[in-house]
């Protein structure tokens, strides 16, 4: 199947409320731009130095998506036209981003990671940390960021329990933290290419594929 026959089997597929970040990190623009004119609007980056190419490259009504670490000193490059950071993971990272945002008059978009996963090498927050940091006064005091949701990623694993028991764990997480934002906290960003039914079982608004889509990175 093509790229466009992927984008469009996939948005088919999907069920009402679900969204779908095509992961296009490490693929050329022009694999993008046909996943573009299948209908595809919204793609997920990790690196900033590509993604700022890509963005000067492409049409300019794509959302662009940050879903990899984000490193402060790089925030600078993508808040003018970010449209969600989904990986926001740490204080120093919110408060780059808010202070970034402020200087240029933005209001961003983030989602929180939180660290669900088995393996210690995967970045996010714990939801102790989360919840300690959500109730200080130095988050009430961020007026540049806008908290859409979470995002998370389950263990690397075969065993299906596991990866359920994680995405059931981000589920609780969101349903828990979304009485304390408005109506725009409305993002659960969990699954990939190999494990998205799952997440979408356990109530995932918002999927990232990359690999079924564009095949494996080169």
């Amino acid at each position: 199947m093509s790229i466009r026959q992927k984008i469009v089997a996939l948005h088919a597929s999907l069920p009402q409320g679900v969204r779908l970040v095509a992961v296009s990190k490490f693929h050329p623009a022009e694999a993008i731009k046909e996943a573009y004119d299948a209908g595809q609007r919204i793609f997920g980056e990790s690196r900033v130095q590509e993604l700022v190419v890509k963005h000067e490259a492409l049409p300019k009504d794509i959302e662009w998506q940050m879903i990899g670490h984000l490193q402060t000193n790089k925030v600078r490059q993508i808040v003018p036209f970010i449209a969600l950071v989904q990986s926001v993971d740490s204080v120093r990272l919110i408060e780059c981003i808010n202070r970034e945002a402020e200087r240029i008059g933005r209001v961003v978009d983030i989602l929180l990671e939180i660290h669900v996963a088995q393996e210690d090498s995967k970045t996010g927050w714990r939801y102790d940390e989360l919840e300690t940091f959500l109730q200080g006064e130095g988050f009430k005091s961020l007026k540049n960021v806008r908290v859409r949701g979470i995002m998370g990623m389950a263990t690397n694993t075969d065993d299906e329990a596991v990866i359920r028991a994680d995405f059931e764990r981000l589920a609780g997480h969101y349903n828990a933290l979304k009485p304390r934002f408005d109506e725009s906290f409305d993002t659960l960003s969990m699954g990939m290419s190999d494990d998205y039914n799952v997440a979408i079982e356990c109530g995932s608004t918002m999927v990232r594929i990359g690999s079924s889509i564009f095949g494996e990175r080169y």
